[in-house]
């Protein structure tokens, strides 16, 4: 079946859409009533956010834009120490859509979700010209322990900074694909929960957490940095980062420090909480490569001391990066 403008119109093209590809899959007490929102229990804090999915293509070594879509939501959720719970989910389908394909990056979805712990409680279906792509359109709602305060500005002079695996997986698989270059490098897509909440729940204190999304490292460090009012002084020899992908960013000059993840997180804590969040996060599911890269010191900015013993000002990424990454 290929996915065609009646599939958008809202009549029995629409309900057959819904329910051989998605309702199947997504299904919940919630959803399963298919009123026009969703009305579930809350909390006194809640997480909100929102996020849209363009990957290209929607397929990709390790994951699908379907996974993406879940982890990165979740994640956003995460970084503020939230429980994720919620999602909604809305598809902008192009005409010609094979629905062969729709259907497993559907089940990749719902596999993702029930992995992250959350329930897909409303979603919506749009079908536009075009040429058989498609977009996801998320929002998440995660609830927030009473005391618990995870922000930028919480970064304090002192502080250990931490990464929770290889950099620029994501974005090296994805540019691998698109420029047809053979080699094992996948991507890290994954929802970030067990080592999250195995934090939380053993009381280390989080100053901080950032997802190291588009923009890589060096955007997100920056960021903190101004939230804060401090300087945080990293470490190139102690950046980890996969020797494949290494050796693909040597080749094509590309900076592992402002390359794309969807399944690793920068974390801030005091320096005597370190060696246990270090330790919490190894024996995490997705963080046996973690590592600590360095401090927050006073001052401002970013400082990378390199290998060879100077010191290099790490500013954003400037320009447009590897577009349609996520």
């Amino acid at each position: 079946m290929k996915i065609t403008l009646a599939h958008g119109s809202g009549g029995l093209s629409t309900g057959e859409l819904i329910d051989e590809i998605f309702a199947s899959r997504f299904s919940n007490p919630v959803l399963d009533k298919m009123e026009d929102s969703a009305v579930i229990p809350g909390a006194g804090t809640i997480a909100m956010t929102t996020d849209s999915f363009v990957v290209d293509p929607v397929v990709f070594p390790g994951g699908d834009i379907g996974r993406l879509a879940v982890c990165g939501t979740v994640n956003d959720l995460l970084m503020r120490c939230a429980r994720p719970k919620y999602l909604t989910c809305g598809f902008i389908l192009e005409e010609g859509v094979d629905s062969e394909l729709l259907a497993e990056v559907v089940t990749s979805m719902a596999d993702t979700a029930k992995e992250a712990g959350v329930i897909i409680v409303a979603g919506d279906t749009k079908v536009i010209e075009g040429n058989g792509g498609f977009y996801i359109n998320t929002a998440g709602v995660g609830f927030v322990d009473d005391g618990v305060s995870c922000e930028s500005a919480n970064c304090k002079d002192g502080d250990v900074i931490i990464v929770s695996g290889n950099l620029g997986d994501h974005h090296a698989a994805i540019l691998s694909n698109r420029m047809h270059i053979e080699n094992n490098i996948a991507s890290d897509v994954a929802p970030l929960n067990d080592m999250v909440f195995n934090m939380i729940n053993d009381g280390v204190n989080i100053h901080a957490l950032r997802d190291i999304t588009r923009g890589g490292l060096g955007t997100i460090l920056n960021e903190l940095a101004d939230a804060s009012g401090t300087q945080m002084d990293i470490y190139e020899e102690k950046l980890p980062i996969d020797k494949e992908v290494e050796g693909f960013c040597k080749i094509l000059g590309l900076d592992p420090m402002y390359m794309g993840n969807e399944g690793k997180l920068a974390l801030v804590v005091p320096a005597e909480d370190a060696d246990r969040a270090l330790n919490i996060i190894r024996n995490s599911k997705y963080g046996e490569s973690a590592a600590v890269i360095g401090n927050v010191v006073s001052g401002s900015g970013v400082v990378m001391h390199t290998k060879l013993g100077g010191r290099r000002g790490i500013g954003v990424l400037v320009g447009e990066g590897l577009p349609r990454i996520c």
